[in-house]
């Protein structure tokens, strides 16, 4: 008998260990221990950088699966380390807070123009709905031009939450990260911004991604006449 052993385990949401590894350690790292007289500036830097990098490449290692927005994730890191070990100028920060989202919402957008567009991974997906039963159903009434020219437009609000993410981002990083980087000020306005950054952008940018969902399911239920209850995947 094969042996499965070699086969990645199966990913499962953690949102509370995400949240905790991601953006409260690192927040409080940078707030409470940037002083002289705890780890400094550069070595409290070092280490809250340390702790949403390592998640993501053990994320990444361990199950084996390339994930473009978790590679972008990894690289926002980097830059943001970059930038305070570097002393670079704030703004940078600013631009990179604001080119991350930016750039997946352009590639969104263009990917209308392959064979694969980024709507079908990141929303329309065999993991989250039952696209061969949905499939089906469209051919059986002919409607799957409709329900293509339905998804161009979910394609089009979906890549708009990832500017409003990179509109946002921006105003923040500019509002609140105003001292030189590398000094201890700074790394106490990066934990701020941490911190600010989810209920201010993430959150409305769920709530947005979850009523293109909903966009998509209403779509599905005209022309498909699946319920919502019936397109998800079991």
């Amino acid at each position: 008998m094969a042996s499965n052993s070699l086969a990645p385990p199966t990913h499962k949401p953690r949102l509370l260990i995400d949240l905790l590894v991601s953006i409260v350690i690192p927040s409080v790292i940078l707030m409470k221990f940037s002083g002289e007289g705890d780890l400094g500036a550069t070595q409290a830097l070092m280490l809250a950088l340390a702790f949403p990098l390592g998640w993501g490449l053990f994320e990444l290692l361990k199950y084996r699966k390339f994930n473009f927005i978790a590679l972008l994730g990894l690289i926002s890191v980097l830059l943001t380390g970059g930038i305070g070990l570097l002393q670079l100028n704030t703004q940078w920060l600013a631009v990179k807070e604001a080119a991350i989202p930016g750039l997946i919402g352009l590639a969104v957008l263009v990917s209308t123009r392959t064979r694969y567009p980024l709507i079908k991974t990141l929303l329309y997906n065999p993991a989250l709905i039952d696209v061969a039963r949905v499939r089906q159903h469209l051919e059986e009434r002919g409607t799957e031009q409709d329900f293509e020219a339905r998804l161009q437009t979910a394609t089009w609000l979906l890549g708009s939450t990832f500017f409003f993410s990179a509109a946002m981002n921006y105003f923040l990083a500019t509002w609140i990260v105003t001292s030189p980087a590398g000094s201890q000020a700074f790394n106490e306005e990066l934990g701020r911004l941490t911190l600010m950054s989810y209920p201010m952008i993430a959150l409305p940018s769920m709530l947005m991604m979850m009523a293109v969902l909903y966009y998509i399911a209403r779509a599905v239920r005209q022309l498909a006449g699946l319920k919502l209850t019936d397109m998800l995947n079991q």
